[in-house]
């Protein structure tokens, strides 16, 4: 039963993760696939935290999150103001740097790991309370960024995103809307990373490396862009896969290649055979009834 549960704890931060990274990538159309990063930031700062610091553990994710949020927006500032490319670049040495640093500083545990970690429940505690915390996160998580997305702020988003000259002549500042979009997302994954810390209770800068920016890619990609539903399905779907791979008996040698081989593979057949992905997504600026419409001919 435990094993159902970490299952279902993990789907539920993937669901999180993917949902926060598809506003980035999806409806902001700011290409970095360094998001794992900043769930491993949340991930840390809130475990170093509660461990030497003594904060109370919520107080300590919440703190992680913020710390996530401010590391995205260092990223985000010098990088956005001249092209989304340059987000990429900056993206993946910002990624590489840090779990570089993790590696080689002692307060983090170094390549070792981190560990005696606080647990946020008392030992003993059902973990049946803990899924039902992450699930409600990622309920929040989905509801509020789908509020923003189809709301006022999303259509600005998605003017941004289709013409940025066209919405800088309207007065709109692209700037300040992408840095905070970036720093949302980010955010969102420092948050997710605080409850992954305090549930696992040990961390490795090997379960934030670019393996984890693939899944998440696949995920937001197999499940389809700039729409609600997708990113969840893709997690659900993509975070079983690897687990039913684990009961082929193969060699912990094959597992790691043949996960990131699944993961690519995925991405490449779905750009190619179906760019929508399993759920595609609707124009927000022709309504509902339209946005049903396209989905039923998909």
């Amino acid at each position: 039963m435990e094993y159902l549960y970490t299952l279902a704890i993990l789907m539920a931060l993937y669901v999180i993760l993917a949902a926060s990274f598809n506003f980035v990538i999806g409806y902001g159309g700011l290409i970095s696939i360094a998001h794992p990063v900043f769930y491993a930031i949340g991930a840390y700062a809130s475990a170093l935290l509660a461990r030497d610091a003594g904060w109370p553990i919520p107080l300590a994710i919440v703190a992680g999150a913020l710390v996530a949020l401010l590391a995205s927006i260092l990223v985000a500032v010098p990088s956005v103001r001249i092209s989304g490319d340059y987000l990429l670049i900056a993206s993946i040495g910002f990624q590489l740097g840090v779990l570089e640093a993790i590696k080689n500083i002692g307060w983090t545990g170094g390549a070792g790991g981190l560990t005696n970690i606080p647990a946020l429940l008392a030992p003993g505690s059902n973990h049946a309370i803990y899924v039902a915390l992450t699930i409600a996160v990622a309920i929040a998580t989905v509801v509020l960024l789908r509020w923003i997305s189809r709301g006022p702020y999303g259509r600005a988003m998605s003017a941004m995103r289709d013409d940025e000259l066209a919405f800088a002549a309207l007065g709109r500042n692209a700037l300040a809307m992408k840095v905070a979009i970036f720093a949302l997302g980010s955010g969102l994954a420092g948050l997710a990373g605080g409850l992954y810390a305090h549930y696992f209770r040990f961390l490795a800068p090997g379960q934030f490396d670019i393996l984890q920016s693939a899944a998440l890619l696949t995920m937001v990609v197999v499940g389809g862009l700039r729409s609600t539903w997708g990113p969840i399905l893709g997690a659900i779907v993509l975070e079983a896969l690897p687990q039913a791979i684990t009961f082929l008996d193969l060699p912990p040698s094959l597992l790691g290649p043949l996960q990131g081989i699944l993961f690519t593979g995925l991405v490449l057949i779905f750009m190619f055979a179906r760019p929508q992905g399993l759920i595609p997504a609707g124009d927000i600026w022709r309504g509902r009834k339209a946005m049903a419409t396209d989905a039923r001919r998909a």
